[in-house]
């Protein structure tokens, strides 16, 4: 079963549907017991950084999630679930994450004469070619909507790149433990392979 968890700052639902169309088990859920009993989970989010992680806490379910992404088994961060595995972002000056990679959640430069929020399809370089990108052709194409993005994670974390006036890490990898700042959900048939991919890796 696919733990989705809910931790009340997600877009849950496109999430499961997107896993029911490849035939996923799955179920939203913040019981910690069916989170640790899982065999993968996914951590998505939308919303800021603080509210998120205050959320978290206020379910009791830091140490739930921080347990389910070192357990070995696989765990995938979607759009801010990717930020908050890392120890803190200047969206919200303070507030503690997960703490779990290292790296830094940044603002998009305003000054470039992009929009921000980076919101569309935008093409990624990807650099870890086997677990969540197998089969996935380089230059594919994700949907995008963010207004702060990871850099400088470690180098043998990085499992792929956008760029968007700048370099955008868009894609952890460490083991079974896998984060992406786009929306595969959301992505069309590549998201849905990207989907696929997850769930055919084991713990």
């Amino acid at each position: 079963m696919v733990a989705i968890i809910d931790y009340g700052a997600g877009n849950l639902m496109s999430v499961k549907k997107a896993l029911d169309f490849i035939g996923a088990d799955s179920e939203i859920t913040m019981d910690k017991k069916k989170i640790e009993s899982a065999s993968h989970i996914v951590l998505p989010g939308v919303g800021s950084f603080g509210d998120a992680m205050e959320s978290m806490k206020s379910r009791d379910l830091v140490d739930t999630v921080k347990s389910a992404a070192l357990s070995g088994k696989p765990f995938l961060g979607i759009c801010l679930g990717l930020q908050l595995l890392f120890s803190a972002s200047n969206e919200s000056e303070g507030v503690k994450g997960l703490s779990l990679l290292n790296g830094k959640i940044s603002s998009i430069p305003k000054n470039m004469g992009l929009k921000v929020p980076h919101m569309g399809w935008n093409s990624v370089s990807i650099k870890q070619s086997g677990g969540i990108f197998k089969d996935i052709p380089d230059e594919s194409y994700f949907y995008f909507v963010h207004s702060y993005y990871l850099n400088g994670a470690e180098e043998d974390d990085i499992a792929a790149t956008a760029q968007y006036g700048v370099e955008i890490q868009c894609a952890v990898q460490r083991g079974n433990l896998c984060a992406v700042q786009f929306h595969p959900e959301k992505s069309g048939a590549v998201g849905l392979k990207l989907l696929e991919n997850f769930l055919a890796m084991e713990g």
